[in-house]
């Protein structure tokens, strides 16, 4: 019975805003419309744009449906306005899309930057676990992003903060371990970062002579492609594996993670030997054997690996690069003796 209120409670909102679309698009067919499409044309758009969110966020906002989805109620409302309403008559969609819109988003953006400050200052004040930028991201965006949006938004905003923000030097405290200073994965990600930067500038001027607005767009992609490769690179200092008493939270900068109950690790070995990959066995590292490895995990149950914009898969063997090999295994090797 209850999760049928729930199923109700979740379905009503958009059965109400169809509804509501459906009779604005059902209106502008009619004669009544075509006979006064300038006063008619006011109506709708204001339907669209204020009774519609309105109506669907006083349905939702008692329920765990995200508050953010009103957003995307709006943008719908904007594009069903341009399509049903007559051009001559889209004035006041117009201003809309200029002036009102615009302010909702960054509306939007700050509210998630006060909750992301918060997360921060809340942890600044107890201090009672390890602060990991990326994880206080992931929860502050699930509380007030539809799901679909939060990896995206995540990933972005972290790439940028771990690329240009976050610059302090990261130290290493009980039960961390670096991954990166041995593995050669800084070395790969440099060597990537200057061919694209050489080959920005090439292409920038052999599309030039054809087209300038080719070769600016070319221009923005790569340099933006360069932002992205400096933020993964810069993360993998700033995020190490991390053991506590029952957990292993493996880290692969902001490219891929997965966290592992200690009472789940059949066996941890020192090893660098290849391994016929498959379903069950897997890398940490995205880039697979550009990379070697010198530590494989075997766990009794499977697993999974979150890697770049949340793509999952799962594993039972996984191998990974640990800069202190030997420290790693015997701190996981006992704190399993003492669960």
């Amino acid at each position: 019975m209850t999760k049928r209120l729930n199923l109700e409670k979740t379905v009503l909102p958009f059965a109400v805003l169809l509804f509501i679309i459906a009779m604005m698009v059902g209106i502008s067919q009619t004669r009544m419309f075509s006979a006064n499409s300038g006063t008619i044309s006011i109506g709708i758009t204001f339907d669209l744009l204020v009774t519609a969110p309105i109506v669907y966020f006083l349905f939702i906002r008692k329920t765990n449906i995200p508050k953010f989805t009103v957003l995307p109620v709006l943008v719908l409302g904007m594009v069903v306005a341009s399509l049903i309403i007559p051009p001559e008559n889209q004035d006041y969609l117009h201003l809309f899309e200029i002036w009102a819109f615009p302010i909702i988003e960054l509306t939007i953006l700050s509210y998630v930057i006060y909750n992301l400050i918060k997360a921060i200052k809340k942890y600044s004040i107890h201090k009672t676990t390890s602060f990991d930028f990326l994880t206080t991201l992931k929860k502050t965006c699930q509380e007030i992003l539809p799901r679909f949006a939060v990896i995206p938004v995540v990933t972005e905003i972290a790439v940028f903060y771990y690329g240009f923000i976050h610059w302090k030097k990261r130290t290493l405290k009980a039960g961390e371990f670096s991954y990166h200073k041995n593995s050669g994965t800084i070395t790969v990600l440099i060597g990537i970062l200057l061919i694209v930067a050489t080959e920005t500038v090439v292409l920038h001027i052999l599309l030039a002579k054809w087209s300038t607005v080719a070769a600016w767009i070319v221009s923005f992609l790569s340099i933006y492609s360069g932002v992205q490769i400096f933020g993964f690179l810069k993360s993998m200092c700033k995020r190490p594996i991390r053991v506590t008493k029952d957990q292993l939270f493996l880290r692969y900068g902001i490219m891929s993670e997965t966290t592992i109950a200690l009472k789940n690790i059949d066996a941890i070995e020192i090893s660098s030997k290849e391994f016929v990959k498959d379903n069950e066995t897997r890398k940490l590292s995205i880039f697979g054997e550009l990379e070697t490895h010198n530590i494989v995990i075997r766990l009794k149950r499977k697993n999974e690996l979150i890697g770049l914009y949340g793509l999952k898969r799962t594993y039972k063997n996984l191998a990974c690069y640990v800069d202190d090999s030997i420290a790693f295994k015997e701190l996981i090797d006992k704190l399993k003796v003492r669960n």
